[in-house]
């Protein structure tokens, strides 16, 4: 007893210098109140910009080294067919194994884009542990692994990243409370998912303004104003960063934009060529239509199918591998690669179709060969013209593409659709330059045609219609410091966004249908019938409700009926008059507090009480008449992220809507 007290009398004594921590205490939390006196949202979105745009440049180091070491093994082997063979494709099948197999061990949340379910979280839906900091670590290296494999895979960064960014964001937006012992608000974590999205995008493309559009556009069906300056300021620090530690590495003299061009900007291109830019909208359109319908077909087709169904269920590394084998079989370079400019990376590969030269010019000239950068040349096959290369890469890299969607690794999909569509428009450029090598007009001063300039808005317009965004046409203008091609780009933008929006719901809209998750579709019908759909017709009339005056039976019964996570409450059961709603924990609280009425007499846990003495009654803040139109319904549930909303006739209830009979 002397020890144990000695021990508590030491700890409770061995405090030295009591009157200088309090001064110390005091001083932190005056400078805390001073620091946040302009608002703790700066310093956290601030502090997620950099974080970010750190981690982003770092992966893009790693992915650059490792994919030199691939090119210099492949190239040190000499020219032993099947070693090379052997070099090209086992380096991308051992790290995109790893990649699926380690994020895969740690979280089965880490496995594709992350923005089909990012946006069911912002519609109101919860999904536990998705965003958890736990996460994180698992879906950065497996992403690193997953960009490492290059032009063979052919996947990009942008989904993932902004899932990472969610990640932060929501991580910081603990510290927040904690920092400030604030209460944790809902509200608050909204608005830090909505600037993580800006920040995602921003910092893979060095483009703050379009980047914040981007995530408005795919990620919100409803934004708030109040959210704007959020977003622009985390995406411009992230974005600034990113292109400042370029800076810092040598790679560049001055902060520039990260895909580089050399277009002509004092005649960019001529007013009759908008017809052109016209059908390259057009066949964007077009084509993204079949790629919607068929990657969608894909995904459905491989989760019936009993073979990859199964491998996909226990074996995923193994599914992953056999994919992988069969992309980089068809990418070697001494085979069909040759005719696909397989040796370029996916950021190669936007350089040499950004090409300010016309490639039908040069091809034929051996003086143009001589030129300095080439990578134009790895389009240049002996045997087949720069028509037929760009022609065979978009056959192929349309179902490669499609197929390379259903590895269940981390991985983004929009840089592939904007290389895709750059490569569109590169040939439809190269066509017109063909057929008017002087311009359209004969007379007056030569004025070529400039096949990049179709390239960028090849980019835009086929991303975009995918996304089912407009402001792509703005992020390839921030991506390459080149805004003298924007009109000519916003129609094609326009003209492919018109035809995939009729036709098809968007990329990160399929993946929502395809994985079943929780989700209100957008309504097809704009006919003026579709306005004359009441709530009445479509409601749930049969509602589990309690009177104020029930007892142990009534709730009893009403929790066995039905599993509803709150149950309206009426005045009595003679008068149906919607007075609250009281939540089914609170139910089972006063269960448990009391004693079944047929019970044997025993201990007393309570004295019978009934629903309106001892449960807290919820008021009613929102409810729908019969009248109500669907439209309404349809968009106060996605603005205000409604789960069910109760219907009354005179104040009496008479049904409820809930998202499934809203869809």
């Amino acid at each position: 007893e002397e020890e144990v007290e000695r021990v508590l009398v030491s700890e409770h004594t061995w405090r030295p210098c009591p009157t200088a921590r309090r001064r110390v205490r005091g001083c932190l939390e005056w400078v805390k109140r001073q620091l946040f006196r302009v608002g703790e949202d700066w310093y956290f979105l601030f502090i997620l910009g950099v974080v970010m745009a750190t981690i982003s440049f770092t992966m893009d180091i790693i992915v650059a080294r490792l994919h030199l070491a691939h090119m210099w093994l492949y190239q040190e082997i000499g020219d032993i067919g099947v070693l090379k063979y052997l070099s090209w494709t086992l380096y991308p099948m051992a790290l995109a194994a790893f990649s699926t197999g380690f994020s895969q061990s740690i979280t089965p949340y880490s496995g594709g884009s992350g923005i089909p379910e990012l946006k069911t979280i912002l519609m109101g839906v919860v999904l536990e542990n998705y965003l958890a900091i736990q996460n994180f670590g698992a879906k950065v290296v497996g992403l690193t692994c997953t960009l490492t494999c290059g032009s063979t895979v052919f996947l990009g960064k942008v989904g993932p990243y902004v899932h990472l960014s969610a990640m932060a964001a929501a991580y910081l937006g603990k510290m927040r409370t904690t920092v400030t012992r604030d209460y944790e608000n809902k509200f608050k974590q909204n608005e830090m998912l909505v600037a993580a999205q800006a920040v995602g995008v921003a910092t893979v493309f060095g483009a703050p303004i379009s980047g914040v559009l981007f995530s408005i556009e795919v990620m919100s069906p409803h934004f708030a104003v109040r959210d704007y300056w959020r977003g622009f300021f985390a995406a411009t620090c992230g974005a600034f960063m990113f292109r400042l530690l370029a800076v810092f590495n040598s790679e560049q003299e001055t902060i520039a934009a990260v895909v580089k061009s050399d277009l002509k900007i004092d005649f960019p291109f001529d007013l009759l060529e908008i017809f052109f830019f016209l059908i390259l909208g057009i066949i964007c359109g077009i084509v993204a239509c079949a790629y919607l319908f068929c990657q969608r077909w894909m995904m459905v087709a491989v989760t019936k199918n009993r073979l990859t169904a199964k491998l996909l269920a226990t074996d995923k590394p193994v599914y992953t591998v056999l994919v992988v084998l069969l992309l980089a079989s068809i990418t070697f370079p001494p085979g069909l690669g040759q005719f696909m400019a397989s040796r370029l990376t996916m950021k190669e590969h936007l350089i040499s179709l950004f090409d300010n030269r016309t490639w039908g010019l040069m091809a034929p000239n051996a003086s143009g060969v001589a030129k300095p950068g080439g990578l134009w040349q790895e389009w240049d096959h002996p045997s087949a013209t720069i028509y037929g290369t760009l022609t065979f890469f978009l056959l192929m890299k349309f179902w490669m593409l499609i197929l390379a969607t259903t590895l269940p690794l981390p991985a983004g999909y929009f840089m592939p659709i904007f290389i895709y569509g750059a490569a569109i428009g590169r040939l439809i450029g190269e066509v017109v330059a063909l057929l008017f090598p002087w311009g359209l007009h004969s007379e007056g001063p030569p004025r070529p045609i400039i096949p990049a300039g179709y390239a960028l808005a090849g980019a835009a317009a086929f991303s975009g219609s995918v996304t089912h965004a407009v402001s792509t046409a703005l992020l390839v203008c921030e991506a390459t410091g080149q805004l003298g091609h924007i009109l000519p780009t916003v129609l094609a933008v326009l003209v492919a966004n018109a035809i995939t929006q009729k036709n098809q719901p968007s990329f990160y809209d399929a993946g929502i249908i395809v994985k079943k998750l929780p989700y209100l579709p957008p309504i097809r019908s704009r006919h003026i019938a579709s306005y004359r759909v009441m709530v009445e017709e479509f409601m749930e009339r049969r509602v589990v409700a309690l009177a104020k005056g029930d007892g142990f039976q009534e709730v009893l019964v009403a929790l066995d009926t039905s599993a509803d996570a709150e149950y309206p409450v009426v005045e009595s059961t003679g008068s149906p008059t919607l007075v609250g709603t009281v939540s089914r924990s609170q139910l089972v609280a006063f269960l448990q507090s009391h004693e079944h009425p047929q019970a044997p007499q025993g201990e007393k846990l309570a004295t019978v009480g009934t629903l309106g003495d001892d449960c807290t009654i919820e008021p009613i803040m929102l409810q729908f008449s019969p009248w109500t139109s669907l439209h309404q319904a349809y968009h106060l549930f996605q603005l205000l992220k409604l789960q069910r909303v109760f219907v009354t006739r005179s104040g009496e209830l008479v049904g409820a809507v809930s998202r499934a009979e809203v869809r």
